[in-house]
């Protein structure tokens, strides 16, 4: 299978769910994002490491870098390699004179990481068919929805949209920039789809 190229584009708060994030990965030199929910811990140490942030003591994150620096291993790269039940599942792809180790991680635990060592993480195509969302060009600002607005946090009121409106309310909230409202709406596409 072929790798697919990410990077990090948003790490925003939900607005819809308390205590929750988002980090946002975009296909390099594509349209496609691929929302993943996060805790509030994880998306702290993903801020503090794109920020480029020094705290006083290492984090958690920080002192598994400097723990694999110690023993000469580093970490080549991250692969987002499975998604079942709506969980992301990673793996972190380590290195060091003698052997390639591939250690299971959570997907947020493999992006700070990624973000601390600089290395490149990677999907497949699959992954981003069935969990990620299509953007329009980056150069165009999309138009505002006319379909109801929905209550925040709610899926049922998501099953008497139309997919027509379904679309337009997901071009509505990534507007908005709130990606976990956009998770939920494209699931419903899919479950449609099937």
């Amino acid at each position: 299978m072929k790798k697919i190229e990410l990077e990090i584009v948003a790490l925003s708060h939900s607005i819809t769910q308390t205590h929750s994030y988002a980090v946002v990965l975009g296909e390099i030199n594509g349209l496609r994002r691929l929302p993943i929910v996060i805790g509030g811990f994880e998306a702290q140490a993903i801020a503090v490491a794109l920020e480029r942030m020094q705290p006083s003591r290492p984090l958690t994150h920080d002192l598994l870098k400097n723990f694999m620096n110690a023993f000469s291993v580093d970490l080549q790269e991250i692969v987002i390699s499975d998604l079942q039940e709506g969980i992301f599942y990673s793996k972190l792809v380590c290195i060091n004179e003698h052997d390639t180790i591939e250690i299971d991680s959570r997907t947020s635990d493999a992006l700070a990481l990624a973000v601390r060592f600089g290395c490149p993480v990677y999907t497949y195509d699959h992954i981003l068919e069935s969990a990620g969302i299509l953007m329009e060009d980056s150069g165009t600002t999309k138009k505002k929805s006319t379909a109801p607005s929905a209550e925040p946090g709610s899926r049922d009121d998501l099953s008497g949209l139309s997919i027509e409106e379904l679309n337009n309310l997901l071009n509505e909230v990534l507007d908005q920039e709130d990606y976990i409202r956009a998770i939920a709406i494209r699931d419903e596409l899919n479950k449609r789809k099937k």
